[in-house]
């Protein structure tokens, strides 16, 4: 069962290159061939361009193919792969990408769903979790990680990036840990003052 709820991970609408590498967002994890990645890419979806979503659709023949969705034939993890979503908003196709756990049968129509509450909303608007997935999504992997052996235990594989300080001297702190001031640094100029989503 998929035990974490739909989130968007970038703003804006991902060209190709943004897109792949989205799908492997957390490669760099520890240990990664020894665990099941599936609760850590389940659930996370982003908008991409009408030729993405065309493209992946002419890759191989899709797994099953529904009129506003497609699933694909390779999967990411256990019952975890990857559903392409072409969905109707404001008199105009918009596509998304979306890992669902096909474990459970409803979750490509609730992902759907998920995306469209979010998506109509008028105002745009982000909350600060979706402001930290966007910055992991566009950090470079030089400058994001995963906490190792030299954190305290439990702390250790939590996601990890670098900011820089007074007089430019870098440290490490976690993701989740970023102050304001520190969100606002690393988001791009256009994102930097939209107005802060309530969670709901």
């Amino acid at each position: 069962m998929n035990l974490f709820s739909n989130r968007k991970v970038f703003q804006g609408v991902a060209d190709r290159r943004q897109m792949f590498r989205m799908l492997a967002r957390h490669a760099q994890r520890p240990n990664r061939w020894d665990c099941d990645a599936g609760s850590l890419y389940a659930g996370e979806w982003f908008e991409i361009g009408e030729a993405e979503h065309d493209y992946m659709l002419n890759i191989l023949p899709p797994l099953w193919m529904r009129p506003d969705m497609f699933a694909l034939r390779e999967f990411l993890t256990g019952s975890v792969t990857s559903v392409f979503f072409a969905l109707p908003m404001g008199g105009t196709i918009r596509c998304f990408h979306s890992y669902c756990d096909l474990a459970e049968r409803q979750t490509p129509a609730s992902t759907r769903d998920a995306i469209m509450t979010r998506e109509a909303r008028p105002v745009k608007a982000m909350t600060r979790d979706e402001r930290l997935e966007h910055i992991w999504s566009e950090t470079s992997d030089d400058y994001r990680g995963y906490a190792d052996a030299t954190w305290p235990k439990p702390l250790r594989g939590e996601r990890t990036i670098i900011v820089f300080g007074a007089n430019k001297q870098q440290s490490v702190k976690r993701l989740r840990d970023l102050t304001d001031d520190e969100i606002s640094a690393k988001l791009p100029v256009h994102l930097r003052y939209l107005p802060e989503l309530a969670a709901a």
